[in-house]
């Protein structure tokens, strides 16, 4: 790809190893420029590889003027990349076609390097370290606390007290609120036997962790290991269910399959069993800068699974005003097969 432009934070990284929040990258042939604010020069003189920093007050003109001097006729951009008011100062008074090439940073980043797969496997860890410690909290000091009071303990937990950023607001959600995918903290509070939904990642160096838990409440061994044993039949049952979906899509994927007949391991346990209705987003998808890359894994994705796509794997099956449950891994296709990060 000759001449692109980007705004996108991590597309930018990806290209540099560093991005700040008010940047406008330049590839232009071989000629490469990281165009910023006064907030960032120093930083970005220090960190960013391959490229010439430039400071600007006005990083539109800036481009525009870089772009006139090396006579660019043509530039891709990702329209998902640029607002509009930005994408009309930068096309003014311009003789260059702006080529709309949506995702084309994400679509660079599908097959991870050796490198990348190590920093996914490391954020991974230190995932698993914080679901631990927020186990570790519940088993203490769980009872009777609200989702919000758990919610800011999960932050805590998994940033090990700020030292790492987390990868998205974590998700804690107990009994009917699970049955909500993207459940908001309420006032709810946490008793025996419940069941508790934890969605929560964090990031190792920009790269990103992703898992999801579901767990009966019993103080003394609670846990969010994957065997689990509830009081309630119907919580059992269910958790069981997607269990298998998840266990059987992970064993099962290849490399060469379709992202769709990924999707459909999963999908057919949970129609299969009655609650296909109930299970409303796609198997899965991609994580790496973003936490949400490509693949997706999903109904309608035609796109070939090969060896060093990094995905999640997260059935789930949400029953309004009762429950909810999924279950979550973030894998890495290697030697045809997901091994789980």
């Amino acid at each position: 790809m000759k001449n692109f432009i980007l705004q996108n934070e991590n597309a930018i990284y990806f290209e540099c190893k560093f991005s700040c929040d008010n940047v406008i990258f330049l590839s232009l042939g071989k000629e490469r420029f990281f165009i910023t604010d006064a907030r960032y020069t120093i930083e970005a003189k220090e960190y960013a590889k391959n490229c010439e920093v430039i400071e600007s007050s006005n990083l539109i003109e800036t481009t525009k003027e870089i772009l006139k001097k090396n006579k660019i006729k043509k530039i891709i951009f990702d329209p998902n990349d640029f607002s509009f008011a930005t994408y009309s100062k930068l096309c003014e008074n311009l003789k260059i076609e702006f080529i709309q090439k949506p995702n084309f940073s994400k679509e660079k980043r599908l097959i991870k390097s050796e490198k990348e797969i190590n920093l996914l496997k490391k954020a991974a860890d230190a995932g698993r370290v914080g679901f631990n410690e927020l186990a570790k909290y519940i088993r203490k000091n769980g009872f009777d606390k609200t989702e919000q009071f758990l919610y800011f303990k999960a932050f805590e937990k998994m940033s090990q007290s700020g030292k790492l950023d987390i990868s998205f607001e974590p998700i804690v959600a107990i009994n009917e609120n699970a049955a909500k995918p993207h459940a908001l903290p309420t006032s709810k509070k946490l008793k025996l036997n419940d069941l508790l939904l934890v969605d929560a990642g964090i990031k190792y160096k920009r790269y990103c962790s992703d898992r999801t838990c579901t767990s009966v409440v019993n103080f003394e061994k609670f846990s969010f290991k994957r065997e689990q044993k509830f009081k309630n039949n119907k919580h059992q049952k269910v958790y069981d269910i997607v269990l298998k979906a998840q266990l059987t899509a992970i064993e099962k994927a290849r490399s060469g399959m379709k992202a769709s007949e990924i999707d459909k391991l999963a999908r057919d346990i949970i129609e299969k069993a009655g609650y296909g209705k109930y299970f409303v987003h796609s198997t899965g998808h991609g994580v790496g800068l973003d936490i949400h890359e490509y693949p997706n894994i999903n109904s309608k994705s035609d796109l070939i699974i090969e060896d060093n796509m990094v995905f999640t794997i997260e059935p789930g099956i949400y029953l309004p005003n009762e429950f909810g449950v999924r279950i979550e891994d973030t894998i890495v296709m290697k030697n045809g097969k997901a091994i789980i990060l």
